[in-house]
């Protein structure tokens, strides 16, 4: 596969003192993929991934190349200084030199003195260009660091969990404005995050990486919805993972037997044991099992418990095995939802989708 159809190529291994052991290789395409989410759990080891890309840690072997730049390879020796990949780096707590200004943080590695101002002037920091890092706010902060970064002009940019540092209501306030900002900055960026939502709200690819191994790749839609396996599963948040077997299959629908209750699904092409997974916002409740509905399975149940979540409710259920879905508050309302109450959730066959055990 030659090298502009990924544009970034690694492959490395990296044994840390710890312990913990990163195998990691991954293909990104920069020309498809304008913001690439590095996912997965705690220690997954995505931090470390992202400072060999930058350069600040060296791998034990392996290759990194970006577009038609090798930028490290242990079997001809080549390793190309963190300074010399024009690769941005947005840390978590944003390394702003706190006896610097605002206007004088962005010029800091700015390659040409319009940057700055250019960069000020687009992310609104224009009033701030005086004040010292402390005296504003954690968004403005997230902001300086980000036009710093840019203002460098960057031929890639790294970002590790840039909204970690925030409060929950400023981190959902700037998602959506990070996102914008990366996009009209116009340069490629992969950002580190464990948060299923961030991630939804800041990608368009996504890199999962689970105990120092990539487990899958590719558009942000379609990991979310279709993953490769158990553990990429429940890593992106499908909370119902259901062990059972294909036991028939007609005019392009399966059935899969999970206890005594069968579920359809669109026909996999596959047979045996198998878990079918389904995102619990995919199921709907429905006091009656002839409520009006496109669905093709139905399934009765009992509500073990009814949990507020803001605007929405997490309810989970017995329908001879655990479910759970995720409704809308109003909805958990105007259902009247209660524990042991009876009720029909309601899956679309499109919404299961099957994995091999």
């Amino acid at each position: 596969m030659g090298v502009m159809a990924y544009e970034l190529m690694c492959t490395c291994r990296k044994h840390l003192p710890s312990g913990f052991k990163l195998h990691a290789s991954l293909h990104v395409p920069l020309d498809q993929a304008h913001v690439t989410v590095l996912f997965g759990p705690s220690g997954s080891g995505k931090s470390t991934l992202l400072r060999l890309l930058a350069g600040l840690d060296r791998p034990d072997e392996g290759s990194i190349q970006f577009r038609d730049e090798t930028w490290f390879d242990s079997a001809r020796g080549i390793t190309v200084e963190p300074q010399q990949r024009r690769a941005g780096f947005l840390f978590q707590d944003y390394a702003l030199f706190p006896h610097l200004s605002v206007q004088r943080n962005v010029e800091f590695g700015a390659r040409h003195p319009g940057k700055a101002a250019e960069w000020l002037t687009r992310l609104g920091l224009t009033d701030l260009r005086a004040r010292l890092p402390r005296n504003i706010s954690g968004g403005e902060q997230q902001r300086v660091a980000l036009a710093r970064a840019l203002a460098a002009e960057p031929a890639l940019l790294l970002l590790d969990e840039p909204l970690s540092a925030l409060d929950a209501a400023t981190r959902t306030r700037l998602r959506h404005a990070l996102r914008r900002e990366l996009v009209e900055g116009g340069v490629p960026s992969i950002i580190v995050t464990h948060d299923r939502i961030e991630a939804l709200a800041l990608g368009d690819w996504m890199v999962v990486l689970i105990d120092g191994r990539v487990r899958q790749t590719g558009p942000l839609e379609e990991v979310f919805r279709h993953p490769a396996d158990v553990a990429v599963a429940e890593a992106v948040g499908v909370e119902n993972v259901l062990a059972g077997e294909i036991v028939a299959r007609e005019r392009g629908l399966a059935t899969v037997q999970v206890g005594a209750t069968h579920i359809e699904c669109v026909d996999p092409g596959k047979t045996g044991p198998v878990f079918a997974c389904i995102r619990a916002e995919e199921v709907t409740l429905a006091p009656e099992s002839t409520a009006a509905s496109s669905a093709r399975n139905r399934l009765a149940g009992r509500i073990r418990s009814v949990v507020r979540e803001s605007a929405l409710a997490r309810v989970e259920l017995d329908c001879g095995f655990p479910l759970v879905a995720v409704v809308t508050a109003q909805s958990a309302g105007e259902l009247h939802l209660q524990p042991e109450d009876s009720v029909y959730a309601m899956v679309k066959a499109t919404s299961v989708h099957i994995l091999v055990r």
